[in-house]
């Protein structure tokens, strides 16, 4: 008997909440200024667990459009646009879409870190460098290490001071790390702990330049960085279109 074709992986709990408080506020149901209900009245309403409601307003944050007050809630920040254009994250589910978004962060970052190696200032290559710290500290202790990472290029692109950047990063938030939906090492066949040296030294090297203040520099090392993780996601969806995955 022909064994039927795998069913396309339905998204997680995370994304799915995403999805429901995303539309919430581009409804209107919450509005900027708004307080989201807590975190057991999301629990009881949806039937999920409170990691799963960490998760999914931790990517709402990355996107910039709730911030949590401590002690107080999370807040709507901002209205998702109404216009025809728009970048939906919580959209960016597959790998083609992974790769289309690698494709534009090719474009916008490499020009990103170019203007970023000319203008930055002391204090904000003191912030990239506490990310590339950050990031070292997570793989040290077996972590994925998603949020610094997507920290480091939020001050590169900071460090540019155009403000249209770091507004298109913030929007995307931390799913241009394609880590937060493939388990990259494994798709370019290699071990979790090699995986991550090797993006730590692509990171590494695009901090240098910035550091010297060698704007060519930087934009080449940001472009090989970015198209390392291209290509080996290209590679792995090209086998996994010749499996009939």
């Amino acid at each position: 008997m022909q064994t039927p074709p795998r069913a396309r992986k339905r998204r997680n709990l995370a994304e799915e909440l995403v999805l429901v408080l995303t539309e919430r506020i581009r409804q209107g149901q919450l509005k900027r200024g708004d307080k989201l209900p807590t975190e057991s009245e999301i629990m009881e309403e949806q039937g999920i667990s409170r990691t799963v409601v960490r998760e999914a307003i931790s990517r709402l944050q990355a996107a910039g459009q709730v911030e949590t007050r401590h002690g107080i809630g999370t807040f709507v920040l901002d209205t998702p646009s109404p216009s025809g254009f728009r970048i939906d994250p919580a959209t960016i589910v597959t790998l083609r879409e992974v790769l289309s978004v690698l494709e534009l962060r090719i474009s916008l970052e490499t020009e990103s870190a170019g203007l970023a190696a000319g203008r930055r200032s002391d204090e904000q290559l003191s912030g990239m460098r506490e990310a590339l710290d950050a990031i070292d500290a997570s793989v040290a202790q077996s972590s994925d290490a998603v949020g610094a990472d997507f920290q480091f290029h939020l001050q590169i692109a900071q460090a540019t001071g155009n403000r249209y950047f770091t507004d298109i990063l913030t929007h995307l938030g931390t799913r241009i790390i394609p880590r937060t939906r493939l388990n990259s090492a494994r798709l370019a066949h290699d071990e979790q702990s090699h995986y991550l040296s090797r993006l730590s030294h692509e990171h590494e090297a695009i901090y240098e330049a910035i550091a010297r203040q060698d704007s060519e520099g930087a934009r080449a090392a940001m472009r090989l960085h970015l198209t390392n993780s291209r290509e080996r996601l290209r590679r792995a969806h090209e086998e996994a279109e010749a499996q009939g995955v």
